[in-house]
């Protein structure tokens, strides 16, 4: 099967809350186009400068979301397009992102990235960290952020039960921020994204409203070509 066809397969085994994102980092514009063509229009990206390039070619309806750990120093660059950010893991960002966001008079989609994997190599608030910041309203003084939910990585594990937990404690912090500090995220606090090529189905199952596929969809990324 083609990218086009693995995109349709997985789509429909989806529940129709649950939004498809294809991570298309590394992977050419042909690629891309050919999943547009068959109507997807949310891909996720890593990296500030492939995104940027990518947006300039390619059709402007596409949704563009920033699902990679993003640098303070290249916010600026895709703040006039992006649809949605996944991986706001500071304060200190949340407010760069919002200063850049001010200077384009725009509001940008936001999903507050926790820390629930046990590995050094993942950002994010951790759990408690991110109930006392909502406890301060501290996101509420944003006002070019529209905080839609969290997002979380599992550990690369295949203990499907260390998974599943991981999951689990984002799901259940995502309800105690959306039933006890509504009013410092907004109303718009609805999303979870949870769940790649190898545990978006045990993260459907966990409460998962985006996961983000690619090597499912795509194949196996070339990492030597970026």
């Amino acid at each position: 099967m083609n990218c086009a066809e693995k995109y349709l397969e997985i789509k429909k085994t989806l529940p129709e809350n649950v939004t498809l994102l294809a991570v298309s980092k590394t992977k050419p514009e042909e690629d891309i186009m050919a999943l547009y063509n068959i109507g997807c229009r949310d891909f996720g990206e890593n990296k500030v400068q492939e995104m940027t390039g990518k947006y300039n070619n390619l059709p402007k309806d596409i949704r563009w979301h920033q699902i990679g750990h993003l640098q303070t120093n290249k916010i600026k660059y895709i703040i006039p397009f992006v649809y949605m950010i996944h991986s706001i893991d500071s304060l200190k960002l949340a407010a760069e992102v919002n200063k850049q966001a001010e200077k384009h008079n725009k509001i940008i989609n936001c999903l507050l990235q926790l820390k629930v994997a046990n590995e050094e190599t993942k950002f994010g608030f951790a759990p408690e960290e991110l109930k006392d910041l909502c406890a301060q309203n501290a996101f509420s003084e944003f006002k070019h952020l529209k905080i839609k939910g969290l997002m979380g990585m599992a550990t690369n594990t295949d203990d499907e039960n260390e998974i599943v937990k991981e999951f689990t404690e984002v799901k259940n912090l995502f309800n105690y921020i959306k039933t006890n500090y509504q009013s410092g995220v907004g109303e718009g606090f609805t999303e979870i994204s949870m769940g790649m090529s190898g545990d978006y189905k045990l993260a459907i199952n966990c409460g998962s409203t985006i996961v983000r596929i690619g090597s499912t969809i795509f194949g196996e990324r070339d990492y030597s070509k970026q």
